[in-house]
Parts: structure tokens; C-alpha cells; sequence
């Protein structure tokens, strides 16, 4: 048995290694939504996760993405018969009023800030997002609020039987996918909760994700754009800004926010073949007037730029709609030959301040703070992401409240999934100057037969941790180069300066996200207080060493970042309430 496999193994048993050893049609009828809901005994929330969850594997359909990549149309047609054998024509979507945002970094966080300020102005909201951190309804929420257990498991029930009937045995899949079903289904849920707007977060594509069967939205935005899912959307940033273009529709305006040169030119020669209007957000900044909106708690820069992209899209879609309080236009400043025409310049409403102000959205720049620990949570899982995630990180500890005396620890909670270089993501991190670094996968315990919505049929137990021990092995690496820098090579970028910890690459990996919550809390957050675990847990000498150190520090931050379905797993035990 190769090494590896043995650390695996004792992760399997609860056991924290060390660095040291590891190296197609049917005529449908549109009468769905007014349907009774089905009474049949044991479909409860649970049970209609655990049957989403089969859909997870169903087809392999992120195999078929990949194949059909360069032929939209034939996800979009795919997606057209599912609509319709659920009861459902395209042109039934229009109602929705549906504001469609894309891009790779920071779409979700657009997303919520816009819903937030409409529903300011007192319309009733649908908002589709994707992934869920917690609970898997979260993904559907009628104001904001994420639609109860029992309304899911109404519209999941209906749904599913009426694919079912509908399914024909020359059909070569008879149910869509993971993504592709929930998509269905907030469709239905918006359109029967009678919702003023639904505000819908496009998938991982573009041009074939199936959110992108919509044809007429009020308007479309494109967030900040980065090297994301390569396999899926092209290895270059020209080639996924052409796919996130493929939202645009002709005659719909379209905003987006400031991109690299070569990805912009490709958005506006996009724009420019679709007949749609396409402009350019100003800073955030230029919409203010004494300084009201940058003193919103809007965490770091791509926040900011977040909230510039939402403000355009809220207005718009007030204008076109009718409204008269969409904000006092202000001196706006030329567009530059060759470039997109800038966005109007306005004075926000005080319904669009407040709405930003109270924006809620987890696990993206979230804090918590708990006795003397502080929780950083932020899901970045891209390079441009884990730099702005950096960013907030160090400008979270600079301007902490220094304390008097006591020592402070600094441990970071990583993992990282999918087809992305977790190498480069921990690069990125290490001058953060972590004294201890913990890995572990994406689950909340070791089972997560009783947590439907935390399963994931996708990937193995095996597989999951065979690539924490990877990401252990890049950061020991990492730790290696940095004790012998090459000669003349950049002086590394600290945070302050640091007394010498002989701690200072220790790393460990956990079997799930409670083993390590219980070793980095120590018991210490007022919250958290899970049952002592078996002693054999925290046995290796790394463990066993930290954990004094930890109980001694004055203070404890600890980044959580790397993936959002790990910063949901944290949430999930941090903060038992979301899971109500």
C-alpha cells in the first residue's frame, strides 16, 4: 500500500496526518402550477432532497456539457423539452421580468445586491442562485427568504411525477439533471408565488447554460470575468468572456463592470452581433455624492464593484418599468473612442442605500466574531478571487483593535474542488503567514446520510481526501521554496512584521469539517460546542502541540476559504439557526 493510501486511511479512521508521509419531444400541457400538491406518505424534505441528489450523476451531463460545448443550441433545445414536458412554454418566462446576471466572480454577490434594492421599493422578488451553502432551497428564495421545506417539497413532488408522465421511451434521458431540474422548478415557484421579478443567476456557462432559455429579459449584467471552469468554457479569458456574452439579447440593455482589455472587446463585439445595447458601470465612487455609499460595509473592492454593477441594473429595470424614483441624474463624462459607452451617472435613491446596506449574503466577506475567535469566511475559488479574498483578509487584521498583550494565532481553513489549481490559490495565500494550515473535503461529518443536503454522489470519500493530502503536499512545497528563495527573486509581500513561529508550516488534514472546527475552536467558541471527540483525533504531535497553543492565544483568526461548498459546510456548524 503506496503512502498516500495509508494517510488515507488513517484520515478514514479519524485520524490528522501530517505533511511528512504524504506525497426528445412530448406535447406538454401548461397547466402544471395549478395542479394539487401530491399527499403521498413519506415525502417529507428529506426525502425529495435524496431524490434531487440521484440527479446529480444523471447523464453525466458536465461529460456532455463539456462534448457540446461549441453547439449551444443543442443544451438550449434540451432544456426547451424538459420546459415543456413540465408544463411550460418559453414564452410563459416573460412574465417573470427577469433581470439574468453572469460572469465568473462575484455574479452571485450582484445578484443579491440587486434583488435587495428592489425589494427596498416594496416589489415581491424571486431570486435563483446557485450553489446552496446550507440547505438546498436556499437556491430559491421569494423575498430574500429562502422557500420553506414544506413549498419545496410541494413543487419537487409535482415537478418530478410530471416528468415522469411525461417521459418517453425514445427519449435517450428522461430527467434533467441536478442543476437543470432546480432551474425548472424555480421557474414554476416564481410563476405560481406571482412574483414581481425574479432576479436569476446563469450557471457555470453562458451562451448553453440552460438559464439561458430565457428570451426576454428586462435586463442582463456580466460581473467580473476570470479563469474559471476551463474544461467547460474555453482556457483563455476571451474565450469565456464570449461565452458569458451569449446572455445578451437584441434590443435588451446590458451592463457590466470594468474587465481586461481583451475580455471587454470581446463583450462589445458580442454585444454588437446581438443588437445589444451594452454599457460600462462607473466606479462606484462616481455615484456617490459626501461619501454615503462606501460607508455601507461593502467589504473590499470586487464588493464595491458588485454593488456599482447592481445599482445599473436596478435602475434600469425600474425605468423600464415605470418608476419615477430611480435616482437624480448627475454630470456624466465622455466614453473614450473605441471603448463601450459609460452608464449613467446618478445619485442613488435612498431605497437603493438602503437596500444596499442591507444586503445579506453568507459566506462571501463574512465575519464572525466569537469570544477570541474571529471567523473569515469567503468562498473564492479563482485566482482573481483568492486575490480580493486576500485583499479583505489582510485589511480585516490591519485595522482589527490591536490587543494589549496575549499572542494571536492565525490558522487557515482551505479546500479546493473541480478542475482548479489549488496550487496557485495557495500561492496566493501564503504570505498571509498562517501558523497552522488545516485541510479537509467538503463534508460537515464523516456520513452525511442524515444531511441530504450536504450528500454529494459525484466524487468518493477516497477521492475527496486523496486531494486535501494534495493540497497538503502543494503547501508544504510552497514552504520549501520559501525557505530558499531564488537570488534576486521579489522580496515576499507580508502583513506586518512577525516573530519567528517554529510552527509556522504546520498543516493537518482532517476527515471532515467538524474534526477540524473542533481542533481549531478548542472548545473556545460559545457556539460550537460539538461532543468531545475520541482522543486518537487529535493524537499526532502537530495536533497535539497546536491545540496547546491554541488554548493559550489571546486571539484567533481563521480564513476559511477555497470553496463555498466548504464555506457552507463551516456555516452549517457555526450558525445551527440556518439550518432551520
Amino acid at each position: 500500500m503506496s503512502r498516500a493510501r495509508c494517510h488515507l486511511r488513517a484520515a478514514l479512521f479519524l485520524a490528522a496526518v501530517s505533511s511528512r508521509g504524504a506525497t426528445t419531444g412530448v406535447a406538454a400541457r401548461r397547466v402544471l402550477s395549478a395542479w394539487p400538491a401530491p399527499q403521498e406518505p413519506g415525502m417529507e424534505y428529506q426525502d425529495a432532497v435524496r431524490t434531487l441528489n440521484t440527479l446529480q450523476t444523471n447523464a453525466n451531463y458536465l461529460e456532455q456539457v463539456k462534448r457540446q460545448r461549441g453547439d449551444p443550441q443543442t443544451q438550449l433545445e434540451a432544456m426547451r423539452l424538459y420546459l415543456a414536458r413540465s408544463g411550460l412554454q418559453v414564452e410563459d418566462l416573460d412574465q417573470l421580468n427577469i433581470i439574468h446576471i453572469t460572469g465568473t466572480k462575484g455574479k452571485g454577490s450582484t445578484c443579491a445586491f440587486t434583488e435587495r434594492i428592489l425589494r427596498s421599493y416594496g416589489l415581491k422578488t424571486g431570486f435563483f442562485s446557485s450553489p446552496h451553502l446550507v440547505q438546498v432551497r436556499e437556491r430559491i428564495r421569494i423575498n430574500g427568504q429562502p422557500i420553506s421545506p414544506e413549498l419545496f417539497t410541494k413543487h419537487f413532488w409535482r415537478l418530478y411525477h410530471r416528468l415522469e408522465e411525461t417521459k418517453d421511451d425514445s427519449s435517450c434521458v428522461s430527467m434533467p439533471g441536478y442543476f437543470r431540474f432546480l432551474t425548472l422548478m424555480a421557474f414554476h415557484v416564481f410563476l405560481q408565488e406571482k412574483v414581481d421579478l425574479a432576479v436569476m443567476e446563469v450557471g457555470i456557462g453562458g451562451a448553453y447554460d440552460c438559464t439561458n432559455i430565457v428570451k426576454k429579459p428586462v435586463v442582463c449584467g456580466v460581473s467580473s470575468l476570470g479563469i474559471d471552469h476551463t474544461g467547460l468554457l474555453g482556457d483563455t479569458m476571451e474565450k469565456i468572456a464570449w461565452q458569458k456574452g451569449g446572455i445578451f439579447k437584441s434590443g435588451v440593455p446590458a451592463f457590466t463592470v470594468l474587465q481586461p482589455d481583451g475580455p471587454l472587446a470581446v463583450l462589445r463585439d458580442r454585444a454588437q452581433q446581438i443588437s445589444c445595447p451594452l454599457y460600462l458601470c462607473p466606479p462606484l465612487e462616481a455615484l456617490e455624492e459626501g461619501g454615503p455609499l462606501l460607508t455601507l460595509g461593502l467589504e473590499g473592492e470586487h464588493q464595491q464593484a458588485n454593488a456599482a454593477l447592481a445599482l445599473q441594473l436596478a435602475r434600469c429595470w425600474l425605468q423600464q418599468k415605470g418608476y419615477r424614483d430611480t435616482g437624480e441624474l448627475k454630470a456624466s463624462r465622455p466614453s473614450l473612442p473605441g471603448q463601450l459607452p459609460l452608464a449613467p451617472v446618478f445619485q442613488p435613491t435612498s431605497h437603493m442605500q438602503h437596500g444596499l446596506r442591507d444586503t445579506e449574503w453568507p459566506g462571501r466577506t463574512q465575519l464572525l466574531r466569537r469570544g477570541p475567535l474571529t471567523w473569515y469566511l469567503d468562498g473564492a475559488h479563482t485566482t482573481s478571487s483568492m486575490q480580493a479574498c486576500v485583499r479583505w483578509f489582510r485589511q480585516a487584521l490591519q485595522s482589527r483593535e490591536r490587543l494589549g498583550g496575549g499572542s494571536e494565532v492565525r490558522v487557515l481553513l482551505f479546500n479546493s474542488t473541480g478542475d482548479r489549481d489549488s496550487a496557485a490559490l495557495l500561492k496566493l495565500l501564503q504570505p498571509c503567514q498562517f501558523d497552522y494550515t488545516v485541510f479537509c473535503p467538503n463534508l460537515t461529518e464523516v456520513s452525511s446520510t442524515d444531511n441530504a443536503d450536504q450528500q454529494n454522489f459525484t466524487v468518493t470519500l477516497d477521492q475527496v481526501l486523496l486531494r486535501c493530502l494534495a493540497h497538503q503536499q502543494h503547501w508544504s512545497r510552497l514552504h520549501e521554496d520559501q525557505a530558499s528563495p531564488e537570488p534576486g527573486g521579489p522580496a515576499p509581500l507580508l502583513l506586518a512584521p512577525r516573530p519567528a513561529h517554529t510552527h509556522s508550516a504546520s498543516s493537518l488534514v482532517f476527515s471532515c469539517i467538524s474534526h477540524a472546527l473542533q481542533w481549531i475552536s478548542q472548545g473556545r467558541d460559545p457556539v460550537f460546542q460539538p461532543p468531545s471527540p475520541p482522543r486518537v483525533l487529535f493524537a499526532h504531535p502537530v495536533a497535539g502541540s497546536g491545540a496547546v497553543v491554541l488554548q493559550e492565544a489571546a486571539a484567533i483568526h481563521v480564513l476559511v476559504t477555497g470553496s463555498l461548498h466548504l464555506v457552507g459546510g463551516v456555516l452549517k456548524l457555526l450558525e445551527p439557526s440556518l439550518s432551520q
